[in-house]
């Protein structure tokens, strides 16, 4: 059975009391669903500190990015051995924002897999298509081709590490969501594109879904066949909406 990941990316939001509590109180929801569902948060790097000395080890931390570089003269970076040093487990790579705003590129993308795997970062790689992609029908070969160049070059061993995000871009912070039925057939297309490498981390791998996923949405959404979890963005913020959507995947 695949295992079931909600992960909340907080972007750019939150401070240390804010932090303080909604970790605090994940933490006991984390606890009373684990044999059920992963629950990971992915708050600001200027947070993580006071998230790893509030959280328990049932709820799982990520970062938001992490540098393509290893380590030198990059002002501003945070490198994979950093990140693993403080505890994360995953790494948020190849956000529609990230993409669309501070040029990560899908060749930017692939290398900070790499990274992330090198030093036992699972990342969660981000696809997904624009409005415009999706109008002209290039819905399938967009993500094609960020699959394509992101796993390239990934052995079996790293592969087993990857949880892939559907976050279709015209879904995120409009309103709108992709309906339980496009989301599935977008999650089983992704799935066969893994399977070409191989059908057994096909059938393992989480593929979860990061579109506006809200409470009154998620049950629906997390029923089809292969949707594992949710990439959560704003209803992360806020506690018992948070909570609820974790319940959703049980």
């Amino acid at each position: 059975m695949r295992r079931k990941i909600v992960a909340g990316n907080w972007k750019m939001n939150g401070n240390r009391q804010f932090a303080k509590k909604l970790v605090e109180d994940l933490s006991s929801v984390a606890g009373e669903l684990k044999d059920s569902v992963e629950i990971v948060i992915a708050p600001p790097f200027i947070l993580m500190a006071d998230a790893v000395q509030n959280k328990t080890s049932d709820l799982k931390l990520a970062s938001q990015n992490v540098s393509n570089f290893d380590n030198g003269a990059f002002t501003g970076e945070t490198s994979a051995d950093m990140l693993a040093e403080f505890g994360c487990q995953y790494s948020i790579i190849g956000h529609s924002e990230r993409r669309a705003l501070f040029g990560d590129l899908d060749g930017v993308v692939a290398n900070k897999v790499a990274k992330s795997l090198e030093k036992g970062i699972s990342p969660i790689l981000c696809v997904g298509e624009t409005l415009e992609e999706r109008d002209a029908e290039k819905t399938l070969d967009v993500i094609r081709g960020q699959l394509d160049i992101a796993l390239k070059d990934l052995n079996e061993q790293q592969l087993k590490q990857v949880v892939v995000a559907y976050e279709p871009v015209w879904a995120i912070g409009t309103g709108k969501t992709a309906t339980p039925e496009q989301a599935q057939s977008v999650h089983a297309f992704i799935r066969n594109e893994v399977a070409v490498k191989s059908q057994l981390i096909a059938n393992a791998m989480p593929i979860i879904y990061g579109g506006s996923v809200k409470a009154r949405n998620a049950k629906e959404l997390f029923a089809m066949a292969d949707i594992d979890g949710g990439l959560i963005g704003g209803a992360s913020l806020k506690f018992e909406e948070f909570s609820e959507i974790c319940k959703a995947i049980g």
